[in-house]
């Protein structure tokens, strides 16, 4: 037992023993970052590439990199800039998002570089871009505010530490909820209010307001360094480009289409579980996608608070196997019955 586990409640004490050393992912880097120097300074910003068709049509965005050791969003829009991928409608921007914190990824300490100063994911509201607040993530978010500004639609690549199945968030916008059912992959469609924390970049007011029309959503594509994960990007974010005509339906650059599958299901946040200690710990080492079926389930303890399904058929977004207070922990969700509008 560690020094001060004795002050803890006794079956917290336990899990906090027995956590590390019980199903908790072995952190094996299986991407190589390529050079990404011919990218970094962009023909719209630095780490920005932009490109207009003769036709008229939406922009829409690919973001990667938000978080710098999240690599498989740079290494798919590497392959694109290179192959010399190209709208025939609208305009498509490929966007490299935390340059300095993607600079450093080290994959000998691959964890290290999600930042430098804080998170450019939670920063995308008025009261922090416009304050006078200073930071890395803050200079970078507040030079692509402009540019987000004129984008109709953002898919915004991410990839998960902790062990989950694909999956789309959407946030609140029901428009957001329509268009990742529309896309068809990954096969499970999440909205939610997104985190104490701070704001997401899919949560950035143009893209949320009820009265607008421009879209965000955000792609947790799969584990962190594995090729897997590049592949989904890859054919999320096709499927995204020829749903919104931006690219050939048959452009040789792009992964083909998948097969036909069932349509994604629906799944609606009910509660955000923000961890408030540093003794929070799971009962065991949940997987992402894991449903729940009885109401009142013991999840987690958090210090002496118990954690426990609001519902029967929870379903568990993303759990975080080791959060520190402030954080999300995890978010607790129902499937909605009804599928993609027509």
């Amino acid at each position: 037992m560690m020094a001060g586990q004795a002050r803890l409640p006794p079956a917290l004490a336990a899990l906090l023993a027995g956590l590390p050393t019980a199903g908790l992912p072995r952190l094996q880097v299986g991407l190589t970052l390529p050079d990404l120097r011919p990218w970094l300074g962009g023909n719209a910003l630095p780490g920005v590439w932009s490109f207009a068709a003769a036709a008229p049509g939406p922009h829409v965005a690919v973001m990667a990199a938000t978080h710098g050791n999240e690599i498989a969003g740079a290494i798919m829009l590497d392959r694109w800039l290179r192959a010399g991928l190209r709208p025939v409608r609208g305009r498509l921007s490929l966007v490299f998002g935390n340059l300095d914190a993607l600079a450093r990824f080290d994959p000998e300490d691959p964890t290290a570089t999600r930042f430098i100063d804080e998170d450019l994911n939670r920063l995308w509201d008025e009261e922090t871009l416009s304050g006078g607040r200073r930071s890395c993530e803050l200079r970078r978010a507040r030079a692509l505010r402009p540019f987000l500004d004129t984008v109709d639609v953002l898919l915004d690549l991410h990839s998960m530490l902790w062990p989950s199945d694909p999956l789309m968030l959407t946030g609140q916008a029901p428009r957001a909820a329509r268009l990742a059912q529309s896309i068809g992959l990954p096969p499970l469609v999440v909205a939610d209010a997104g985190h104490a924390a701070g704001r997401r970049m899919i949560d950035y007011a143009p893209f949320v307001d009820p009265a607008g029309r421009r879209t965000a959503m955000l792609l947790e594509a799969g584990s962190h360094w594995e090729a897997a994960t590049v592949a989904t990007m890859e054919v999320v974010a096709a499927q995204l480009l020829r749903l919104a005509g931006t690219v050939a339906g048959d452009d040789p650059v792009l992964r083909p289409p998948p097969e036909p599958a069932a349509p994604p299901r629906l799944a609606e946040v009910t509660r955000t579980v923000t961890a408030h200690s540093r003794n929070f710990a799971f009962l065991r080492p949940f997987r992402g996608g894991e449903v729940v079926a009885q109401r009142n389930t013991l999840l987690a303890l958090d210090g002496e608070e118990e954690i426990r399904t609001p519902h029967d058929d929870c379903l568990l977004v993303m759990p975080s196997l080791r959060t520190m207070p402030g954080q999300t922990a995890v978010r607790l969700a129902r499937f909605r019955p009804d599928q993609v509008e027509t």
